[in-house]
C-alpha cells in the first residue's frame, strides 16, 4: 500500500482506494473530462546529500517550483530504495532512507512520480537549505 510510509497532508490514505474513487465519480464524466490528470502529494522531504552533489554548486540557479527528476537505483550499495533526485540533468542528491520506501515500491511497479521543489532557503544545516515535494499522477 502506497501511503504506508508517507509524510505529507496524504497520510493515511490509500492511493489504492483513491484512485477507486476518482474512478467511480468520473463513471458518468463526458470523456474529455476524464482525461484531466490527477496528482496527489504523497511527501515532503529535505534533500539528503546536499554538500556531497552538485545542489551547492546550483543553489543559485535554483527556484521553487522548478521539476526536480527521481531516479530509481535498486542496485545501490548504501540503500536497496535509493531514490537519486536530479535537477536538470545534475544530481543533487537522494530521497532520505527514512522517506524513500513508499517511492521506490510505487516506483519499482511502473508507478508515474513526479517531483518539485518546495523550498530553499539558507540554513547552517545543509539537510534544512532544500526541500521537495512528490507527487504520483492517479
Amino acid at each position: 500500500m502506497l501511503s504506508s510510509n508517507l509524510s505529507s497532508p496524504a497520510r493515511g490514505v490509500s492511493a489504492v482506494l483513491l484512485a477507486a474513487a476518482l474512478s467511480a465519480a468520473c463513471a458518468g464524466t463526458p470523456a474529455y473530462a476524464q482525461q484531466t490528470e490527477v496528482r496527489m502529494l504523497v511527501q515532503s522531504s529535505p534533500l539528503a546529500g546536499f554538500r556531497y552533489y552538485d545542489a551547492k554548486q546550483l543553489w543559485n540557479d535554483m527556484q521553487v517550483g522548478d521539476a526536480l527528476t527521481l531516479v530509481r537505483e535498486p542496485h545501490n550499495a548504501y540503500d536497496a530504495n535509493a531514490v537519486r533526485v536530479e535537477w536538470r540533468g545534475h544530481k543533487l542528491g537522494y530521497v532520505p532512507r527514512t522517506d524513500n520506501r513508499a517511492v521506490s515500491f510505487h516506483m519499482d511497479r511502473g508507478g508515474a512520480v513526479e517531483a518539485r521543489i518546495s523550498k530553499l532557503q539558507e540554513h547552517r544545516n545543509p539537510r534544512q537549505r532544500i526541500e521537495f515535494e512528490v507527487l504520483v499522477r492517479l
